[in-house]
């Protein structure tokens, strides 16, 4: 299992992804989940992945290798996100048809998703969620943002501070805390987690980061978010109707 998040924020846009990768709970083994494309003056483009390795993991080759075909449509000379995202469900769903049948056959799961994300030349910022089926939908300002992956444990964070007016720098910390909620309680999410922020119209990949067990923003952050926490909790009211619950009577 895998935690993706993208954001398409007024002033940019954040990417991140851990890099656990599961196959029985004695082989855990560390893969990048985020590829970058980035030319500057013209796109930035990232895509994180999550699902069957193999199957993401080709997919985005066989994009990467179609781009080196400058006499049809790639990643390099695509006019708009919309084409880049069903360049990358296309190339998907080509090697689902190639490898599904043979997986299938040892019950293993061929599922993947993508979120693509990013700028090109002469278009707003888009982001796109890929399904396992190469189809797709994209972000908007009521819904900024897309997960895949283990998401349930670092959405409410996400729900309750990102708007489409949120800061970058603010952006990043709710990202921060996201991941450490998820990983505190899944074991199949863990670090390092992949990075990446871009400031709107920049056409240029301002900001990558590498986050590792001995970062110290990272445990900073994650020890004073459970701090305050327990702040919080503590500091808020008992029901009225509990009564004195916690007395203890004396001894009969």
């Amino acid at each position: 299992m895998t935690y993706c998040i993208a954001l398409k924020l007024n002033a940019g846009m954040v990417f991140a992804s851990d890099s656990r990768t599961n196959a029985g709970v004695d082989q855990i083994s560390s893969f990048k989940k985020m590829r970058t494309f980035n030319k500057i003056g013209d796109r930035s483009i990232v895509i994180l992945s999550s699902g069957n390795l193999s199957i993401t993991q080709n997919a985005v080759n066989l994009l990467e290798q179609h781009g080196r075909h400058a006499d049809r449509l790639n990643i390099w000379n695509a006019e708009s996100m919309f084409d880049v995202a069903q360049l990358l469900g296309e190339c998907l769903r080509e090697v689902r048809d190639h490898d599904g049948v043979f997986l299938k056959q040892s019950n293993v799961d061929a599922g993947a998703n993508f979120l693509v994300g990013g700028q090109i030349q002469g278009e707003r910022m888009r982001l796109f969620l890929i399904y396992a089926e190469g189809n797709f939908i994209e972000a908007s300002d009521n819904t900024p943002y897309f997960q895949i992956g283990e998401t349930k444990y670092g959405k409410p964070i996400i729900d309750r501070v990102i708007r489409a007016d949120t800061a970058l720098a603010d952006a990043v910390k709710c990202v921060m805390v996201s991941f450490d909620s998820t990983m505190r309680s899944n074991l199949s999410v863990g670090l390092p987690i992949d990075l990446a922020c871009y400031q709107n119209q920049s056409l240029n990949l301002d900001f990558q980061q590498h986050i590792t067990e001995d970062d110290p923003y990272f445990s900073q952050i994650s020890r004073r978010w459970s701090e305050g926490l327990r702040g919080v909790f503590a500091s808020l009211p008992t029901p009225e109707w509990l009564g004195d619950i916690d007395h203890v009577p004396p001894p009969q």
